[in-house]
């Protein structure tokens, strides 16, 4: 079978749990105002959600890699469509959290092997088909978003995740029919090699997930993508209690957010992914990390004058922050290459989890504390800008070796055109 076809197949997979994650703004506050629950404590849900569905991926990425991912995409959407709709039948808090936790592991399964298609499939085209992938996840939401509103507004909050829950389950169960590991002997794949204007940096060495978590480079790439993951995490889960604070309560411009930004959110993951197998990975974050920083402190400082305004700087924040869910699958690969790319990437993933925590709960406590969003947004820029700046310093490091006696790789490769 042809290779693309698996690929629209793990993308058609990954728009589906999209709803889990991005279209959950629009269920929060008809969930406060049917329980009378507070803000903080719904949103420890998704706190929970974001937890298990990073934090379960290096298990499943590691059976993906020798089983293939089928059987196991196959189970998670079950546990998806339970979870998801479920929810709208939890009459307590800890029902909310088990059956969004649910999901959350079916989720984080059918990321996993999702991503797997991508960076075994295309080894010549790790950045572009990561943010193809990507964007399913980070665009899925905008094609559900108005319908979800509207059964929301006609029936209820209730109805609208029965609803989309059947449907997450089955048509996942259908694309995972089609998601298997390839043979390293397929024509498709043999000798297939990245080609770009800048010499992309990638190993030839291939690391066991042990090994990975050995090496200096894992510890800075997940401490990058954990800083970029707070602020883009943070503007997902809260925003519209964000606009409610700025005085942009409005159905309809909440709406047009969330319909608007997923797109936004998706195209920047196909963008920077392309961008990165041109110029290189680490040039590419440390300009998207740029335009990060300061887009989130635009959110506040543009976004309070104007509801047009709001939206083009959350705009920006989304185009700028679903990046780093290509451009760092790429990078696994490149640093530690493609054989366990699955298990790898995994436990770069799971520091979604960590920023979830202060993303979703932890913002939600200061909001309460503080009564504004200040401290959030402003903390949120100043990771991002320091993320670019270890970046910078990543270009200077040289890649991993199991050798103790390996002649490093130079740390910037020349252009071809030198």
């Amino acid at each position: 079978m042809n290779r693309w076809v698996r690929l629209i197949a793990a993308v058609v997979a990954m728009i589906m749990i999209a709803n889990l994650q991005y279209a959950w703004a629009l269920f929060v506050k008809p969930i406060i105002a049917a329980t009378g629950w507070k803000l903080s404590q719904v949103q420890l849900g998704f706190t929970l959600f974001i937890a298990f569905e990073t934090w379960m991926m290096p298990l499943s990425g590691w059976v993906m890699d020798r089983i293939g991912p089928r059987a196991l995409v196959s189970v998670a959407g079950v546990l998806c469509g339970i979870g998801w709709a479920g929810l709208g039948y939890a009459k307590t808090l800890p029902e909310l959290y088990v059956l969004y936790s649910i999901a959350g592991i079916g989720a984080s399964v059918v990321y996993g092997g999702a991503t797997t298609v991508g960076l075994k499939w295309f080894p010549d085209k790790l950045g572009l088909t990561s943010g193809l992938i990507a964007a399913g996840f980070g665009s899925g939401a905008a094609l559900f978003v108005k319908p979800m509103a509207y059964v929301i507004r006609v029936e209820d909050y209730r109805a609208a995740f029965l609803y989309t829950g059947i449907a997450i389950g089955l048509v996942i169960l259908f694309a995972a029919q089609l998601l298997i590991n390839p043979d390293p002997n397929d024509p498709q794949i043999a000798g297939k090699k990245k080609v770009s204007r800048f010499k992309l940096r990638s190993h030839a060495e291939q690391f066991t997930s042990f090994e990975m978590l050995r090496t200096m480079q894992f510890y800075v790439l997940y401490a990058m993508m954990l800083m970029m993951g707070i602020g883009g995490l943070m503007v997902v889960a809260q925003v519209g209690s964000v606009a409610d604070t700025l005085g942009i309560g409005r159905v309809a411009v909440i709406t047009l957010a969330l319909t608007i930004t997923p797109i936004a959110n998706g195209g920047g993951r196909i963008f920077w992914g392309w961008v990165s197998d041109l110029i290189g990975r680490e040039r590419t974050m440390i300009i998207a990390f740029l335009l990060q920083a300061i887009s989130l402190v635009s959110v506040l400082r543009v976004g309070r004058h104007s509801p047009f305004g709001f939206i083009a700087c959350l705009t920006i924040v989304f185009f700028t922050y679903g990046e780093i869910y290509s451009i760092f699958p790429a990078a696994s690969a490149d640093f530690f290459g493609g054989r366990n790319a699955s298990s790898n990437y995994s436990f770069l993933y799971s520091s979604k989890g960590v920023a979830a925590i202060m993303a979703g709960w932890i913002a939600a406590l200061l909001f309460e504390k503080t009564g504004n969003w200040t401290v959030v947004f402003y903390g949120s820029a100043t990771l991002a800008f320091l993320a670019a700046l270890m970046a910078v310093g990543l270009i200077a490091m040289p890649l991993p070796s199991k050798g103790t006696n390996a002649v490093p790789e130079p740390a910037v490769a020349k252009s071809l055109d030198s």
